[in-house]
């Protein structure tokens, strides 16, 4: 089952490494830092990180890819939405009334200005 957390995948760095999935994206970044010269010579995949492939099979894994169709049927879904739904899903969130007035203040000076470690 893909989905399950236990199950054993290999590492794309160190082929006699087999990591559980639930591990895995953790063990991708240590086995990285333990290989820099085979890490160098792999591409991470642009639709799932934990897809690493030789630099020269990029393009071909790219065009083959599984996990691009959940990230193109993403776009797709999102691009459907009619502008005004897009814009009710934001935040409805508003600033406060601000009651400072800035130019107020500098056109009647402040006798005491702030400056930094300074005491007046």
């Amino acid at each position: 089952d893909v989905l399950d957390p236990e199950r054993l995948i290999q590492c794309p760095l160190v082929k006699h490494h087999l990591i559980r999935a639930r591990r895995f994206p953790y063990h991708l970044v240590k086995c990285k830092e333990s290989n820099p010269e085979i890490a160098k010579k792999l591409a991470t995949c642009p639709f799932n990180a934990r897809h690493l492939v030789p630099w020269a099979d990029l393009s071909d894994h790219i065009t083959k890819c599984n996990d691009k169709a959940f990230v193109e049927q993403d776009v797709v879904s999102r691009s459907c939405e009619p502008p005004q739904e897009q814009l009710n899903n934001g935040s409805t969130w508003q600033a406060p009334p601000c009651d400072e007035d800035w130019e107020k203040e500098v056109l009647e000076g402040s006798e005491s200005t702030f400056v930094w470690g300074m005491i007046n």
